[in-house]
């Protein structure tokens, strides 16, 4: 997609969203850039792997890093995350720290101030949703958060209403390294077609089911046809654990399976304004989370 001819001078430079899970990352990201990129859904731990979101404002050009959630990671695919996330920040020209003001602040998120004090790099703190809580919480928040953190600033807003988002593309502009933009006006993101696929049903698995059934599974696009039509056949696998995780998600008469399959390809066919042809199987693959080549496909590093 890219056109040199399209290469503009300004200010850009990568711009790393981060926080605990379910602050509101993808919401950020998603607001930000204008388009759904990121999926979004009530569960902690959505976001696996690092997204890129591309946004223009004024003269700048902010590469957006949406990251995994930071927590105390035990699993391989926990840990995994964790890095991807911590990685994104440490390549980042600014880091935004996100935190969900209507919660109690978690250690989680004290840690995570603590880390960034110590990178030494220009860092925002965004403190969300805050049309959910009173102003006595959110300068409390404001003070033990600067206490852990030299922050840059201290924004109010809501990824959800866009509320103070144009405050904060101000201050993330204004931090920008001067030079030329990386992407042509137009570009949105670096994710191919075929994650964004995975991604979607990814979103609907999540949404459909419940308790440690999504966290125990990945979902690949395997197979992607354009047909003469202008429709397209997309291929996806659900890889689970054990026979009972598969049976669980086809469901009584497929039932299951069709209801993920349904919503996302009525998703996809907006997202993409073309005919869909979606069709998913369920496939068990023992171990699959120690698996090098299953982290390769959702773009992580494979850690020990």
């Amino acid at each position: 997609m890219s056109n040199i001819d399209n290469i503009r001078m300004g200010r850009c430079g990568f711009v790393a969203l981060v926080g605990a899970p379910n602050a509101g990352k993808s919401t950020l990201l998603n607001s930000l850039v204008g388009s759904k990129i990121a999926i979004v859904t009530h569960k902690v731990q959505t976001t696996r792997a690092r997204l890129i979101g591309v946004a223009v404002h004024g003269d700048a050009q902010m590469v957006f890093v949406d990251t995994p959630g930071i927590f105390t990671a035990k699993k391989r695919l926990e840990r995994a995350m964790v890095a991807a996330a911590w990685e994104g920040a440490n390549d980042a020209d600014v880091v935004v720290l996100l935190v969900d003001a209507s919660r109690k602040i978690e250690d989680s998120t004290r840690s995570i101030a603590s880390g960034l004090s110590e990178s030494g790099k220009k860092t925002i703190l965004a403190l969300n949703k805050i049309d959910l809580v009173k102003r006595d919480t959110l300068l409390a928040i404001t003070k033990e958060l600067n206490d852990l953190c030299a922050f840059e600033k201290t924004l109010m807003i809501s990824a959800k209403t866009g509320s103070g988002l144009d405050d904060l593309r101000d201050v993330i502009a204004e931090f920008l390294p001067k030079g030329p933009w990386l992407y042509p006006e137009d570009h949105l993101t670096d994710i191919t077609e075929r994650m964004l696929a995975s991604e979607i049903t990814r979103e609907k698995f999540f949404l459909r089911f419940h308790e440690e059934l999504p966290y125990a599974t990945t979902i690949e696009t395997e197979r992607w046809k354009d047909l003469k039509d202008g429709s397209v056949r997309i291929e996806q696998v659900i890889y689970v654990e054990r026979d009972s995780q598969k049976k669980i998600i086809i469901g009584k008469g497929g039932q299951g399976l069709k209801t993920i399959g349904k919503m996302a390809r009525e998703e996809l066919e907006e997202l993409l304004d073309r005919r869909v042809h979606l069709f998913i199987f369920v496939k068990v693959r023992k171990g699959w989370s120690d698996d090098k080549e299953r982290y390769r496909n959702m773009g992580l590093d494979f850690v020990k």
